[in-house]
């Protein structure tokens, strides 16, 4: 019997592959206004944080103020791309499947990209009134709002709850609230990102099932 009773998921790069194109159109839309800024590498860095994060990093990057529609032209682009690009990660399907606790995802994106992505991928069938987003309670990873939140209306403490990432400041995020996380790090260049985090990693979603006991 697991020691587990709830598993919190991140969504982008957990349950779908979306940070590829959400990257892409942040950098489109900055050429536009006539800026190019390193978009792999904010790619690593602002992985699992917030467009304001990404914003006042490349407003610093260029001393500059991004124009006020500048969040509304990417929300606009982005979800238009998610509509055509999104996929489910590998494997995410069969995990959820026949999952055998509770479970919810739990992302410092917005909830109207939460449900398009999950609707999108074909997930959003799993996760009706179990959707937690950072911007309902305004406050965005590393910290650890988000994850103590969905905890709390799930039914679960702290100590029986397991959160699955594959952001630095995700896994940030779980250690700051006192959760137990796993690293999910598909990818080499994953693998060494999250491996100074010091939480068990696994390169298939659907090894998540083999730590509910661990």
């Amino acid at each position: 019997m697991s020691k587990f009773k709830c598993v919190l998921f991140d969504c982008d790069g957990v349950l779908v592959d979306t940070e590829t194109t959400s990257f892409r159109v942040f950098g489109e839309v900055l050429e536009e206004l006539g800026y190019k800024a390193p978009i792999a590498k904010m790619a690593v860095d602002f992985s699992g944080t917030s467009l304001g994060a990404c914003m006042r990093h490349v407003e610093n990057l260029f001393n500059m103020t991004l124009p006020e529609n500048f969040e509304a032209r990417f929300r606009d682009k982005s979800f238009e791309a998610f509509k055509k690009e999104v996929t489910p990660i590998p494997g995410i399907h069969e995990l959820l499947e026949d999952f055998p606790l509770p479970f919810c995802t739990a992302s410092s994106a917005q909830k109207a990209k939460i449900i398009l992505n999950l609707t999108t991928a074909k997930l959003i069938h799993h996760f009706e009134n179990k959707i937690f987003s950072a911007y309902e309670i305004q406050q965005w990873k590393p910290e650890p709002g988000v994850f103590l939140w969905a905890a709390k209306e799930m039914g679960f403490s702290v100590e029986e709850c397991l959160v699955v990432e594959d952001s630095v400041s995700g896994l940030t995020a779980a250690k700051k609230g006192g959760f137990k996380a796993i690293g999910y790090a598909p990818q080499d260049h994953n693998v060494k990102l999250l491996t100074p985090m010091n939480v068990p990693l696994i390169r298939d979603i659907r090894e998540v099932k083999s730590y509910l006991n661990n």
